[in-house]
């Protein structure tokens, strides 16, 4: 058999070279958005309307005002490197618009049905041309008011494989907001809306300063804590560096870096360098594995950067890397030591059951030892039957909506629920072996057991064996605690040091995830629904995954915009953290962009539940409050460690004090 021929080099014709160049440039719909958006500002528009049906996929239209696209110009428009924004390779090095390399129009054009309406202000007649799969159907004189409509249906009809791999709508489109908000940041004094199968998403009319545009997509609670700042760096040749914009307080943070927005002359752009000279200056300010928020602003000569070095131009090369580095440094932390950031809890002034209905902000607000009473009856004496954590891994069903009295003088330490839920025997809570493998979130398995029904649960809860004595705690217990943050035990065993948020972490923990597996999340359900403030990425994604936020006892619907409506939340999670678990939830779905599992999703949930639902370090408790806490340590198989892994006590035994104070000779 003939050995086949050698392929032979040849030159590729126009439509797959724009076929090959879109698949760099246009990779969904945002990326459609985004391309059409910068040339409407590189149009000196004053003015966008940006309409998305079906995320995107479907219609994509942008209108502006700016200066239209001369008759002549119109195929050349759709022609691949082909400009209006350079004519020479020296104009490659003062680049002042956003696009240059006249290759995005031939890239839309080869992957969908373009339309294009233009008419510069000086004519009386506008043009219309119209593309599919980048063939030119039509082009002819047609009537539009001056400016251009761009429309682009049916994106990736011819390249079905692509379109496959686009996700949800919603999805989609919160991908197309991200796009919109930079744009919307960068350029305050442009009117601009966004509309999402014919709904106002946005309508931001013209602003003075970007304060407004924040506040219109991250809401008060960002836009009410932020930090300005500005500086000018003066080169030798007298040319000028200005950096300004706003950074959010050091109670401002956020899980991820998200919300950090770096504009050079008019361009989102993503760097490293400036981004851990940002970090380098809330160093000691916030805590670990928390980031910054920032709005920051550069302009600076186009000769000092190159922006020709990514295809969709959102990271630079600078000539001086470090010298900006330092500026931003030194810009940021002159303006800390004019300032005085107060570390503290944030305590409520009035209970919940008497304070008027208000707007739920992300701050952290522990329940105060004053709220963490212990007055109610010993409940562990008529501790119920309950399942063990030892069967196989199920799915979670979603539980029933139970409505719970007020939350009044009562906490998640003395809930009977959390008590009843906890039982083991001290024999298990020791560290005793049971059959059976263990049940665990965070397990890699890809073959979980299924748990469907309330039945299936409740034989799972009838086949536990679990009795607990409530005589745990004798008259002999001692303990006292140190710091407002360490509890401080003596026992047989020696001297511990328990760290009383990782313990109570590690409790709450136990119960919620007992909770799901049972199929029962009892939620407070608000007379008067109440608002939380987002970005409309965050709320997508929220929405999104509507389902699993229900299984975990939340009723989360949308409000519009950057706004969603609480219903109901899990009734032993803190008030003052259910803003915060919601956005670091959303955080987390963005962050992985749909590669997480159900279960992974659901693990994280359950780790920032307990977290929040927990007593903070830096709380004081009474010594009522301490026993309970310790009683309650012997209610959980694992006390040893919190959910992360971190130990929760520090033993030194009897046998180490007496060797170190001499006394064994």
């Amino acid at each position: 058999m003939a050995a086949p021929a050698m392929p032979r080099i040849q030159q590729l014709d126009t439509h797959v070279i724009n076929r090959i160049a879109a698949g760099e440039v246009i990779e969904r719909p945002a990326s459609v958005v985004k391309e059409l958006l910068e040339n409407c500002v590189d149009a000196l528009s004053t003015r966008i309307d940006l309409e998305i049906v079906n995320g995107g996929m479907d219609l994509i239209r942008v209108v502006d005002d700016g200066e239209g696209i001369h008759p002549e110009d119109m195929l050349l428009a759709v022609t691949t490197h082909a400009t209006s924004k350079i004519r020479s390779d020296s104009d490659l090095d003062h680049v002042t618009t956003l696009g240059f390399r006249g290759e995005a129009l031939a890239s839309i054009a080869s992957v969908s049905r373009l339309r294009i309406r233009t008419r510069p202000h000086e004519n009386e007649v506008g043009r219309e041309l119209e593309s599919h799969g980048g063939q030119i159907v039509v082009n002819r004189d047609c009537g539009c008011p001056p400016g251009t409509v761009m429309e682009v249906h049916n994106l990736f009809f011819n390249t079905p494989a692509r379109r496959r791999f686009l996700k949800k709508a919603s999805t989609e489109f919160s991908h197309i907001v991200d796009q919109f908000s930079r744009i919307a940041l960068a350029n305050p004094r442009m009117h601009l809306t966004l509309r999402h199968n014919e709904k106002l998403v946005f309508e931001l009319p013209s602003a003075a300063d970007s304060v407004d545009r924040i506040r219109r997509f991250f809401g008060n609670e960002v836009a009410d804590h932020l930090i300005q700042l500005s500086s000018e760096a003066e080169l030798p040749d007298g040319r000028k560096i200005r950096l300004y914009g706003h950074v959010g307080e050091p109670s401002l943070s956020r899980a991820t870096r998200r919300d950090q927005f770096l504009f050079l002359n008019g361009r989102w752009i993503q760097d490293r360098s400036l981004q851990h000279a940002l970090e380098e200056a809330y160093r000691g300010l916030l805590m670990i594995g928390r980031h910054p928020v920032s709005f920051l602003f550069l302009d600076m000569p186009p000769a000092l950067v190159d922006v020709n070095v990514h295809p969709t131009k959102s990271e630079v090369r600078f000539q001086d890397g470090q010298q900006l580095y330092r500026q931003l440094l030194k810009t940021l932390r002159d303006r800390f030591l004019t300032l005085e950031f107060r570390a503290g809890l944030s305590l409520p002034e009035q209970s919940s059951q008497d304070a008027p209905p208000h707007t739920l902000t992300a701050q952290n607000t522990p329940t105060t030892a004053s709220e963490l009473r212990f007055d109610k009856p010993d409940y562990a004496a008529r501790m119920p039957r309950q399942m063990n954590l030892t069967q196989p891994r199920a799915e979670f069903p979603a539980p029933p909506r139970v409505t719970s009295a007020p939350l009044t003088g009562r906490t998640i330490l003395n809930h009977p629920e959390v008590v009843a839920a906890l039982a083991v025997p001290p024999s298990q809570a020791r560290g005793s072996t049971h059959s059976g493998t263990p049940y665990q979130l965070n397990s890699t398995s890809s073959d979980p057991a299924t748990l469907d029904t309330a039945d299936s649960a409740e034989s799972l809860l009838a086949e536990s064996t679990v009795s607990c004595s409530p005589e745990i705690i004798t008259d002999e217990f001692r303990a006292f605690q140190i710091y407002d943050c360490y509890l401080v035990v003596a026992s047989d065993a020696g001297l511990e040091i328990i760290d009383q948020h990782a313990l109570h972490e590690r409790i709450m923990y136990e119960h919620l995830r007992t909770k799901i597996l049972a199929g029962v999340v009892e939620s407070q359900r608000l007379l008067i629904p109440e608002t939380i403030e987002c970005t409309a990425v965050q709320a997508a994604a929220v929405l999104e995954h509507s389902e699993l936020m229900t299984q975990m006892g939340f009723d989360i619907q949308e409000f519009g915009g950057t706004t969603l409506l609480l219903h109901s939340f899990p009734v032993l999670i803190p008030r003052g953290s259910i803003v915060r678990i919601v956005l670091d939830f959303a955080e987390k779905l963005i962050q992985k962009d749909g590669r997480l599992s159900r279960r992974d999703l659901l693990d994280h949930m359950l780790h920032t539940m307990s977290c929040r639902a927990a007593i903070k370090s830096g709380q004081r408790l009474a010594l009522e409050e301490m026993r309970e806490l310790l009683r309650q340590r012997h209610l959980v198989q694992d006390s040893h460690h919190c959910p992360h892994g971190r130990p929760t006590a520090l033993t030194l035994s009897r046998h180490t004090l007496d060797q170190q104070f001499g006394r064994l000779g």
